[in-house]
C-alpha cells in the first residue's frame, strides 16, 4: 500500500535540498562578484582598456581576472550568465512556502490568538505582500529619492522594520520572521530577474549591433547588486528562524528582526571593507556582538529565570518525572500536545508524531522536558497556532516544574 504522506514528506525534503543547494550556488556566486568587484585594481594602465584586474590562485593555478566598467571591444562568444542560481533559489523556496505555510496553514500560517482570520485570506495576504512588497521598493528606486543611495538604504531598513511588526501582526510568529525572510529575498530575485539581467541583455545587444552601451545600464544594476549583498545575510538568519522558538515566539519577534537587518550590515561591512583594501574594522564584529546579545535578552525579556539546562542526561528524567507538579503538567500535555505527539496521531493528516517526539507516556513528558519547557513554557511555538487551546496558565505551570526539577 502506497503512503501518501511519505511520499509528500520526502517531496517537502526534496524541495528544502534543492533549495539549500541553489541557495548556496546564489549567494556563493554573489558573495565572490563582490568581493572580487572592490578587490580589483583600478590604478592601472590596462592595455586592453578594462576598468580593472586582479590575479587570483585557487586549486592549484593561477586566474587573471579582468572587468570592463561596460563592456569589451568584442562579445565573446561564449559569454557566462549567473542567473539560474537565483531564480531557482527562490521557485524552490515559494515552493516551500507552499508546501509547508500554504498546505500546512492551520498548524504553521494563521493563528487565531494573533489574528482570526480565514486561511484562504491569510494565503492571499501572504501573495500579495510578497508581490507588492517589490512594486513599492523598484518605485522607490526609480524616484530621485533613490538617486542617493546611503538615504534610500536608510528608508528601506525603516520599511523593513515596518513589515517586520505588519507581519507579525496577522501571522503566527514562525510564519511572521519566515515570511519577512521571504518578502526580502523576492526583492533580491526581483532584482536579478527584472533589472540586472534585463540591463546586461541591453549591453550586450547594443555591443552586437555596433552601439556604443549606455553606462547607466550597469550603474543600476550596480545598487541593486549591493541592496542584495546587504539583505543577503539577514535573509539566511530569518529563513533558519523558523527552527528556533525563541526567535519567532518572543512578543518582541518583531524587532529581533529589525536587529538581524543591522547585524547583516555590520558584518558585510566588514567585509567589503576588507576586500576594498581599506582597512579591517574589526569594531563591526564587536557590535555585531552587541547586537546578538540585545537580541538573545529580548527572546526572554519578561519571561521567567531559566532553569539549569546542562544538567546531566542520566538521572534527568526520573528527576523532571519526580518534580513538584509533574501531574499536573503530564495532564496538561497529555490534553493539548499528545494528539499529535503519539505513537499513533489522532489529529488528521499525522502519519507519525512530528520530530518523532511522543508525548503520550509519563516518560516520554519526562524524557522531552527541555523541550516542552521551551516550546510551550517560554515561548508560544507550541501548540502550533495554538490549535489545542493551552491557557496562558497552563504554560505557567510548565514552566514551574521545568524550574522546580532544574533547582533539585
Amino acid at each position: 500500500m502506497i503512503n501518501f504522506l511519505a511520499i509528500e514528506s520526502w517531496i517537502e525534503f526534496a524541495v528544502r535540498w534543492l533549495h539549500v543547494i541553489t541557495g548556496i550556488a546564489w549567494i556563493g556566486s554573489s558573495f565572490y562578484f563582490i568581493a572580487l568587484d572592490l578587490g580589483l585594481h583600478r590604478d592601472r594602465n590596462l592595455a586592453s582598456g578594462a576598468d580593472g584586474e586582479e590575479w587570483q590562485v585557487h586549486g592549484g593555478g593561477f586566474y587573471h581576472i579582468q572587468k570592463y566598467l561596460v563592456a569589451p571591444d568584442q562579445m565573446p562568444g561564449d559569454l557566462v550568465w549567473f542567473k539560474w542560481e537565483s531564480y531557482v533559489t527562490w521557485l524552490s523556496g515559494f515552493a516551500m512556502l507552499v508546501l509547508v505555510y500554504y498546505l500546512g496553514a492551520e498548524f504553521y500560517l494563521v493563528d487565531p490568538e494573533v489574528l482570526d482570520i480565514p486561511i484562504w485570506l491569510g494565503i492571499v495576504i501572504s501573495l500579495l505582500s510578497l508581490s507588492v512588497g517589490w512594486i513599492c521598493y523598484d518605485l522607490l528606486c526609480k524616484s530621485k529619492f533613490g538617486d542617493d543611495n546611503t538615504r534610500l538604504m536608510l528608508l528601506l531598513f525603516v520599511i523593513l522594520v515596518a513589515m517586520a511588526w505588519g507581519y507579525t501582526q496577522i501571522f503566527s510568529g514562525r510564519a511572521a520572521l519566515l515570511h519577512l525572510g521571504a518578502f526580502t529575498a523576492s526583492i533580491m530575485t526581483a532584482n536579478v530577474f527584472f533589472i540586472i539581467i534585463p540591463n546586461q541583455k541591453v549591453v550586450v545587444d547594443d555591443l552586437i549591433n555596433g552601439r556604443t552601451p549606455d553606462p547607466k545600464y550597469g550603474k543600476i544594476a550596480k545598487q541593486r547588486s549591493t541592496h542584495n549583498n546587504y539583505l543577503t545575510l539577514p535573509v539566511l538568519f530569518l529563513m533558519l528562524s523558523n527552527h528556533y522558538p525563541l526567535a519567532f515566539a518572543s512578543e518582541y519577534n518583531w524587532i529581533i528582526a529589525s536587529l538581524v537587518f543591522l547585524m547583516g550590515v555590520t558584518i558585510r561591512h566588514f567585509f567589503n571593507t576588507m576586500h576594498a583594501r581599506k582597512g579591517t574594522p574589526y569594531w563591526t564584529w564587536l557590535v555585531t556582538a552587541l547586537l546578538f546579545i540585545a537580541i538573545m535578552w529580548l527572546s526572554t525579556a519578561n519571561l521567567p529565570g531559566e532553569a539549569d539546562w546542562e544538567a546531566e542526561a542520566q538521572g534527568a528524567t526520573l528527576r523532571y518525572a519526580q518534580a513538584e507538579g509533574f501531574e499536573d503538567v503530564q495532564d496538561i500535555v497529555l490534553g493539548r500536545c499528545s494528539m499529535c505527539h503519539s505513537a499513533e496521531p489522532g489529529w488528521d493528516g499525522l502519519a507519525w508524531a512530528p520530530k518523532g517526539v511522543h508525548l503520550d507516556s509519563a516518560q516520554g513528558i519526562a524524557a522531552n522536558a527541555r523541550a516542552i519547557y521551551l516550546q510551550a513554557g517560554l515561548s508560544r511555538a507550541m501548540p502550533p497556532a495554538n490549535l489545542s487551546f493551552m491557557e496562558d496558565s497552563e504554560r505557567a505551570v510548565i514552566r514551574r516544574w521545568f524550574e522546580a526539577a532544574g533547582e533539585g
